[in-house]
């Protein structure tokens, strides 16, 4: 059972001492903010912005009703476009476009302005993950091939236990295709070389296409380790093996005829750690865990310590990778991934402090004041950001109102901690319709603080959804990515980006692969993230990011750019197509399927979730295929759900009876998860409906997905796991 939230007053604040004490004790020392200035300025800026912060949440209320409204009038009817704009124009919905301009963005790292490749998101709350991602700046190809179902196995190239030659002869020849590929000889092949190249005066003795392409190496016993080559901006570092002592996996000793042992691959140049979609804290202890570990990387000193195979592992942030020049200059490369801090939006508010009416905090601004004040520790070492800028992702806002509001919040973070005015940098989340509509306007609030737009396609169509409850049923949700709105949204946020200079300055961002265990399907579609024009796009492993940054290697997104400015921009009447069906001819199989569909993957989120705290993981769908569930795919599937029930596509009656089904399915797939081992004892939720809290949470998610805040997952989750946590 949870101890009850135990509160000190300061300030007029009444603050968890769990919360004060890691702010007073571990947070604040060496940053030069005082206890007083952090807390009186926190209380200050708290109370001002708190009516301003309801303000804008109600304004989401009030245009939802004015929305629900014009379609009940039109219920079952085609959408006049013309008509639903000057609508959306008179509410306040649909803003007026303003004069172009350009981002004025200062003191950006080259992770955002300069490299395009793989960004990991990762849970906060834990380490193991964090060093794991913070680490995948560099990455084993090898290991990545070898493990992948990127290399088939056929002909004996089994994965099995241990190592299996025959694999590693296949993974050996493709990676040298991949050298062939990006780093060409002038003549003959990579996989014809037999002997270690040297490096004599600052000559490669390979005959490389491009020279340039030759940038470090490193030498060991007079003899050339490593080898450090470039191309579009991504470095690879071809490890030697003089004389096999560095073979652990192979018995018999490198294969390799060239002695190669590994080729490392920068890969997640950055990451973002998620306060958010991927982590369930709903109190003050669980705030803390996930601030105490960003802190801990900003001082550079996170580590976890865990067993594996029986032995025990200590994990610590790798250092810089240093080299030599072909003229024999110094040369040091940043050994992690840049790390971006994502915050919560402004819906929620969390106990962890009270305000002096007994009301909770807004939780986007107590992330804002503690993630930054964190960032402190950075400045000096800079090892993190050597630009010495604070990276904050600000998901689910609504328009340009709420990222002014945004705006605000930073300005008075930037006062109270003595910051540099726009030092805390902004990502904008475009995965809402209301700011997708608004986007240029919205960037223009935050023009001098945006370093990043990103289209989070999951939320989007979970509030595409909610927003347009009231005209009918929504479509299949297999077929939404083929509706004309998806299309246009993300193209619409490449060139809205594009117009407003993001190129070279900032990133524009695409989704998640939500299938960590099919890369080699990865390895074959997501290369439409960097022809899109995308600099940068999700991965759900370290492993994922190493194959993903293939496709940077083979695409130069900058060249890409300047062929996307000159297509006709995307239209905004395709992207306020609503992806309705008024005339369904689902079979009665259909809706069944898609129900049983809906209702697994919210199921086997949301048990996870609410009995064990885990906000994001690896949950197997109706299929058994594991995919990437956090509260966004949780949105979708709820939504659309309740959306159905609405329309009478399906009963409720129809839904609990499948909801009880999967459930069965569901704790049949977790009892067999390796993963959920070492976690509480599993609870069943099959043959427990009426006491099970992750079951009542789970149902409460579709029986009242209506009204949900714009559809949002986190008012019942929230709720239903502190219920969890009081038993």
């Amino acid at each position: 059972m949870k101890k009850k939230e135990i509160y000190t007053k300061i300030f007029d604040l009444s603050v968890s001492n769990v919360l004060l004490n890691f702010v007073n004790k571990e947070l604040l020392p060496d940053t030069g903010i005082s206890k007083n200035q952090f807390w009186k300025g926190f209380s200050s800026v708290v109370h001002e912005l708190n009516p301003k912060n309801k303000k804008l949440i109600e304004i989401r209320e009030k245009l939802q009703k004015s929305i629900d409204s014009y379609y009940l009038e039109r219920k079952g009817k085609k959408i006049n476009q013309k008509k639903y704009k000057n609508f959306l124009k008179k509410i306040g919905y649909l803003k007026k476009s303003g004069a172009n301009f350009k981002i004025q963005t200062q003191n950006v790292d080259n992770e955002i302005t300069s490299v395009c490749g793989p960004q990991l998101v990762c849970p906060v709350s834990n380490a193991r993950f964090l060093l794991n991602a913070a680490n995948a700046r560099w990455v084993s190809l090898y290991d990545s091939l070898y493990g992948t179902n990127i290399i088939p196995e056929t002909k004996g190239a089994l994965k099995g236990n241990t190592y299996n030659p025959i694999r590693g002869k296949k993974v050996i020849e493709y990676a040298r295709g991949i050298l062939d590929k990006f780093i060409p000889l002038r003549n003959g092949s990579w996989k014809d070389l037999d002997n270690i190249p040297t490096v004599i005066n600052g000559k490669l003795s390979i005959d490389i296409k491009n020279k340039n392409q030759f940038v470090g190496y490193k030498k060991k016993n007079g003899k050339l380790s490593s080898l450090l080559l470039l191309n579009n901006n991504l470095h690879i570092d071809i490890l030697f093996d003089h004389g096999g002592d560095l073979e652990i996996n192979n018995p018999e000793g490198n294969q390799d005829p060239l002695k190669i042992h590994d080729i490392f691959l920068e890969s997640a140049i950055s990451t973002i750690c998620d306060h958010e979609d991927s982590v369930a804290a709903v109190d003050a202890e669980d705030k803390v865990l996930g601030y105490r570990n960003w802190l801990k990387l900003m001082k550079g000193n996170l580590s976890s310590t865990f067993n594996k195979n029986g032995k025990l592992i200590n994990r610590k942030l790798n250092s810089d990778r240093e080299y030599l020049s072909p003229i024999g200059k110094n040369i040091r490369l940043h050994g992690r991934s840049l790390l971006l801090n994502r915050n919560v939006g402004h819906l929620m508010t969390n106990p962890a402090i009270l305000l002096k009416d007994g009301s909770e905090c807004p939780e986007g601004i107590l992330d804002a004041f503690v993630t930054s004040a964190a960032c402190i520790h950075d400045f000096k070492k800079k090892g993190n950001s050597r630009c010495g800028s604070i990276y904050i992702v600000k998901p689910k806002m609504h328009g340009p109102e709420e990222c002014s509001f945004t705006n605000l919040i930073f300005e008075k973070v930037e006062k109270i901690l003595k910051l540099k005015k726009n030092q805390i940098l902004c990502g904008i989340m475009d995965e809402e319709r209301r700011t997708s509509v608004n986007l240029k306007e919205c960037i223009r609030i935050l023009k001098k603080r945006v370093f990043f737009i990103n289209t989070g396609f999951l939320d989007r169509t979970g509030d595409e959804i909610h927003t347009s409850m009231e005209i009918g049923p929504m479509v299949l949700k297999g077929e939404m990515k083929s509706t004309k709105w998806i299309s246009a949204y993300e193209n619409n946020n490449v060139d809205v980006g594009l117009a407003c200079g993001f190129s070279g300055r900032a990133q524009i961002g695409k989704g998640m692969w939500a299938m960590p265990d099919l890369l080699g399907e990865m390895l074959k579609q997501k290369i439409s993230h960097p022809l899109s024009g995308a600099n940068c796009a999700w991965v759900p492993s370290p492993t994922a990011a190493a194959i993903h940054v293939l496709h940077y290697h083979e695409i130069d997104v900058f060249s890409k750019h300047q062929e996307i400015k000159k297509r006709n921009a995307a239209k905004l009447d395709d992207l306020l197509t609503i992806p309705v069906d008024f005339n369904p001819k689902w079979s009665k199989e259909e809706i069944e399927n898609e129900l049983k569909n809906n209702a697994q993957g919210i199921l086997g989120y949301v048990v996870r979730w609410i009995d064990q705290s885990v906000g994001c993981s690896k949950v197997p769908d109706i299929n058994g295929i594991g995919l990437m569930e956090d509260r966004a795919t949780c949105r979708i599937s709820s939504q659309h759900i309740a959306n159905w029930l609405h329309h009478g596509i399906c009963s409720k009656k129809q839904v609990l009876e499948i909801m009880k089904k999967m459930a069965k399915v569901v704790d049949y797939q977790n009892l067999k998860d390796r993963s959920m081992k070492g976690q509480d004892p599993y609870q069943p939720m099959a043959g427990n409906f009426d006491s099970s809290i992750a079951f009542k949470a789970a149902c409460d998610l579709v029986f009242h997905g209506k009204f949900q805040p714009s559809g949002y997952t986190e008012p019942l989750l929230h709720f239903n796991r502190l219920m969890k946590k009081s038993i």
